[in-house]
């Protein structure tokens, strides 16, 4: 086992650096080109305190709808490795804040993306993953990028706040390299971000629709599902210098992102699924496909489009077709390197409408503690833990025992929940039910540290009205020390 594991890291490290071994400078040797005297003068703009003796403010505040400018540059120039690490206390942060680039005094951004998707992760997720372009550390919370990114005469880089709330601090670097000049057939680089929730019936999803000459870098796609099972049966089409006919046309959507037999979370130099929550109602999946040895060539247009198709069901539960187009949500950024001028970009959806929970509905536990009854224990609030003031904490002692919430639903036709657990050292297995019919499975709240945990569930469409939700004991987990609960918040939409 030890040994296939070494296998498997080297080899990845080898694939990371195969443009490296290819090329003949390096004869070899992949770190050889480093003793050649570089080009150009190395230049960073950043967030540091402007007292650079004294000072330790290096951060920048963003408050709500405010642009902050992280580069402002003088060409030419190339900038090779942007790092940004974000205090924000909105959920869903990284789909709030917007990252737009803009080269040579257009009017119109080349990059324009949320902030989390541009760097490889998509539903407003912080999670880490490691990529050769891309590469997320700090549990999701240090974003680095290395794409290449030239310009002639000047580049500016600038971050919206689309969010409701104050970002604390914004940290940054943009790490580039002043040049005499650049080469004639240097082409710009180019993000943009795209969503529909759900994908649009009788229309394969459009990941990018490029004017212009130029070629094709990365895909990032996010996807959050509204049915069970495998969501990804779908092929990607390629339609290059306006042909009718799919030029490139693959297999299957995991085939595309290089896995097969379907996605498991991983992530190599080229390709991954660094988030992967699995298969079932709501789960969340993000994964990538850098064409860095393979771009696609385009002289005049390229169109990326790619099916959401998968397993459907019948009505009492069981399969209708393992190949039928499905409603998920889908959202993508494509990348790419193209002579400008480009295409304008369609506009970005508003901050509310890219994330799929409207956390202003969000009910804190702890304010329903005279609407909570148990058949056993005692129901508490516990400061310290959780959003607001706390959570509401009971303390079960043994299975079968349950705890009751009488909650009123104020949304008409409320098809999703939202609860906000607590997972712990002694704490319990509980199953979720609404109105006294299970909803969803089991939820083992067991952690060897104190953590939260989101767990959204599919439910049938509710009145609006009162409503009971009932949290039953089932047991604990071998490791579980006990059968408590811990509940932050929840939320209907």
């Amino acid at each position: 086992m030890l040994h296939n594991k070494i296998t498997t890291s080297l080899l990845a490290l080898l694939l990371s650096l195969g443009w490296l071994l290819s090329s003949p400078e390096a004869q070899g040797n992949p770190l050889e080109n480093l003793s050649r005297l570089k080009q150009g003068r190395t230049m960073r703009s950043s967030s540091c305190d402007p007292d650079l003796l004294a000072g330790n403010a290096d951060a920048r505040p963003i408050p709500p709808g405010e642009t902050l400018t992280i580069a402002e540059l003088e060409g030419p120039g190339v900038i090779n490795h942007i790092w940004n690490t974000v205090a924000a206390g909105d959920k869903g942060y990284s789909r709030l804040l917007v990252i737009r680039m803009y080269w040579d005094g257009e009017e119109t951004p080349s990059v324009e993306a949320p902030l989390g998707d541009f760097f490889g992760m998509g539903h407003g997720v912080d999670h880490p993953f490691q990529s050769l372009p891309v590469t997320v550390t700090s549990e999701g919370r240090a974003r680095n990028c290395y794409w290449p990114m030239p310009f002639q005469v000047s580049a500016r880089i600038t971050v919206t706040n689309d969010g409701p709330g104050m970002v604390g601090a914004f940290y940054y670097y943009v790490d580039w390299q002043q040049m005499e000049e650049l080469p004639a057939d240097t082409a710009n680089f180019h993000a943009m971000y795209r969503q529909e929730f759900p994908a649009v019936s009788g229309k394969r999803y459009l990941i990018a629709d490029i004017s212009g000459a130029g070629h094709y870098v990365g895909t990032v796609l996010s996807v959050r599902q509204h049915l069970a099972s495998w969501w990804g049966e779908g092929d990607d089409f390629w339609f290059i210098d306006g042909d009718t006919e799919p030029s490139l046309r693959g297999t299957g959507s995991e085939d595309y992102f290089c896995d097969a037999w379907g996605l498991r979370e991983m992530s190599t130099p080229y390709y991954g699924a660094p988030l992967m929550e699995g298969y079932e109602p709501l789960s969340r999946t993000t994964c990538y496909r850098w064409h860095i040895t393979d771009p696609v060539n385009f002289k005049e247009s390229l169109r990326l489009e790619i099916e959401h198709m998968g397993v459907t069901f019948k009505e009492d539960g069981s399969v209708r077709s393992g190949f039928e187009e499905r409603a998920d949500d889908f959202s993508s950024v494509a990348f790419w390197y193209q002579v400008e001028p480009h295409k304008p970009f369609q506009p970005l959806p508003e901050a509310k409408a890219r994330l799929y929970e409207d956390w202003s509905k969000l009910v804190e536990a702890e304010s329903d503690l005279e609407a909570a009854s148990a058949t056993a224990g005692d129901i508490t609030l516990q400061e310290g833990i959780g959003t607001g003031k706390g959570q509401l904490w009971w303390t079960p002692s043994e299975p079968n025992q349950s705890l009751e919430l009488n909650i009123d639903v104020a949304e008409e036709g409320a098809d999703e929940l939202m609860l906000l657990l607590t997972c712990s050292h002694d704490y319990g297995i509980f199953q979720v039910e609404l109105d006294g019919k299970p909803v969803g499975k089991a939820v083992n709240l067991y952690s060897p540290t104190i953590k939260g945990e989101e767990v959204r569930l599919v439910i049938p469409p509710l009145k609006a009205g009162p409503h009971i939700l009932r949290f039953a004991n089932q047991g604990k987990d071998p490791g579980s020390g006990g059968y408590f609960f811990g509940l932050d918040g929840y939320m209907f939409w």
